[in-house]
């Protein structure tokens, strides 16, 4: 049996033949030692994958040596993840929303970094995650790390990746912009694809870029991790796509969508297909090796997890944003913001960043206007198809409520509307089928209407689309989904695009009073 010598980092063999090990592998050290041949061999993932293909039960590394550095004490499951990426150059890891994916794949990352078997790194995302959970957490976990966003015009973009960096991290989409130069770069060796379901149309040209870098740059020889916590958002054929772009050459996988369609559906119609019987069998067993842990899994985790998605004003938003910011200052200044009005204030602001703005038609009569909101929906429906559960969705505007649900319905979910216009027999019907029924998946509401004595434990997640200003209606509705006969963990889900959201969740999570915080924003904060 071979030794772990662990203040070596070293398997050591006692071998009548040290050739069956050193001609297979490069790193193995021959040497003498009281007489007796002994071979030495780094502990490492290659060199255990190697010698486990001998037929040696040899430990894998990671977690016997690797400190586990950052803000964070790993949960055993995150320890368990980080080291099965390690150990495999291509694969998916399919945790649940709330378990840390982002983390667990850093830890893994440096790891592999400090021992010299990864190089660098490209982390492609949604432009949502960019910024506010990839870069930020390398910057707070690992601060020895260089990271460069590349982000920008395509002059830019190319510039940042010309620089030296441990990481890159680009958006979901513009990953064609870099194609070419990613050729030249034998040096970025790893690419982690982070919301992999993205990818599942594999006719589209985000997959057609991405399948460029990841298998055929390189003769495919970098590693590929694929990120996500929901594989098969729409049906089982959403697999296909990201098993051809991370594992392409798993044993027995067809090549072509209509074949792997017609394992896991049933045309039922001309353009109708239902998933058979075994469909989540049949993916399972091509997605391979994968990871999955459920939030369930996880004994340590907190009962309720919250998160936040940090999203980019559009353009109309930005321009709205500011103008209401210097109206509200010259008010400021006059005195004509008080305590009493402070939350009326503030909520213009936060209108805007859900997508809508007030103003006068020619009769003088108030109108809400649309604003550009496009990434703030994405980000809902991404986080509706990484739910384990059902979902409800709080948006505290009216003006604002429907344009999201007309966006969700498009996208192909089950929506069901609650707000103060929604007759009780209504309201009564929806929380039931909500509870008792497939459909809805999705509940998008007011959260004043529904912040008080409901249980709605069918849903595992909450999303709030627009910061609510009252800590009293904020708690009282995440409290809809923590309630006797939850048997689940849940989520909670911030979007933020303003300094003002941002200092309404942190006095929120504090228990602290809103009141005042308009004045600080405005009076202190010139980019408010």
């Amino acid at each position: 049996m071979p030794l772990i010598v662990k203040n070596k980092q070293a398997v050591v063999f006692k071998l009548k033949e040290p050739s069956k090990i050193t001609t297979v592998i490069p790193t193995a050290k021959e040497f003498l030692h009281n007489g007796e041949h002994l071979v030495a061999v780094p502990h490492k993932p290659d060199e255990t994958l190697v010698m486990r293909n001998l037929g040696y039960d040899i430990p894998s590394p990671m977690n016997l040596y690797y400190p586990y550095n950052g803000r964070f004490k790993p949960f055993d499951a995150q320890k368990t993840t980080a080291e099965f990426a390690s150990m495999n150059r291509r694969c998916f890891i399919l945790n649940s929303m709330g378990l840390g994916k982002t983390i667990t794949t850093l830890w893994a990352i440096d790891y592999l970094q400090k021992i010299g078997a990864v190089h660098r790194v490209l982390v492609i995302c949604p432009i949502s995650v960019m910024e506010r959970t990839w870069a930020d957490e390398i910057f707070r976990s690992f601060p020895e790390m260089n990271v460069n966003v590349l982000y920008g015009t395509r002059t830019k973009r190319k510039q940042l990746l010309a620089q030296d960096a441990d990481i890159y991290i680009i958006n979901t989409d513009a990953i064609k912009i870099i194609m070419d130069d990613l050729e030249i770069r034998p040096d970025i060796d790893l690419i982690v694809i982070d919301e992999l379901a993205l990818f599942r149309n594999s006719s589209s040209d985000r997959w057609k870029s991405a399948n460029e870098i990841c298998n055929r740059q390189l003769g495919g020889t970098r590693r590929v991790w694929g990120l996500t916590g929901s594989p098969t958002p729409n049906s089982p054929a959403d697999a296909f796509g990201q098993i051809k772009l991370v594992t392409p050459d798993s044993p027995g996988f067809p090549r072509y969508y209509g074949r792997f369609r017609d394992m896991v559906m049933t045309q039922v119609s001309q353009f109708r297909y239902v998933p058979k019987q075994d469909a989540a069998e049949t993916v399972a067993k091509y997605m391979q090796p994968a990871i999955r842990f459920a939030l369930d899994d996880v004994v340590d985790l907190p009962p309720q997890i919250i998160t936040q998605r940090t999203v980019t004003l559009s353009g109309e938003q930005k321009k709205a944003y500011h103008s209401m910011v210097d109206k509200l200052r010259a008010e400021l200044e006059n005195g004509d913001i008080q305590a009493v009005n402070e939350g009326v204030k503030a909520s213009k602001l936060l209108q805007i960043a859900c997508g809508v703005a007030y103003g006068t038609d020619e009769n003088g009569q108030d109108v809400s206007i649309q604003l550009d909101c496009k990434q703030r929906y994405e980000t809902v429906d991404e986080v509706i198809n990484e739910s384990e559960g059902k979902t409800i969705v709080f948006v505290p505007f009216s003006g604002a409520l429907a344009a999201l649900c007309n966006y969700l319905m498009d996208a192909g979910h089950t929506v069901a509307v609650v707000d103060g216009s929604t007759p009780k027999r209504d309201r009564d019907e929806i929380f039931y089928d909500f509870q008792n029924s497939e459909d809805p998946r999705v509940i998008v509401a007011n959260p004043a209407a529904m912040s008080h004595g409901l249980t709605l434990t069918a849903a595992t997640t909450i999303v709030w689309f627009g910061a609510c200003y009252s800590n009293e209606v904020y708690q009282q509705a995440c409290a809809r989904v923590r309630r006797p006969g939850q048997k689940r963990s849940t989520v909670i889900v911030q979007i933020i695009s303003t300094p003002l959201e941002e200092k309404i969740y942190k006095r929120i999570e504090d228990r602290q009073s809103l009141q005042g915080l308009l004045l600080d924003i405005v009076r202190d904060n010139p980019d408010a």
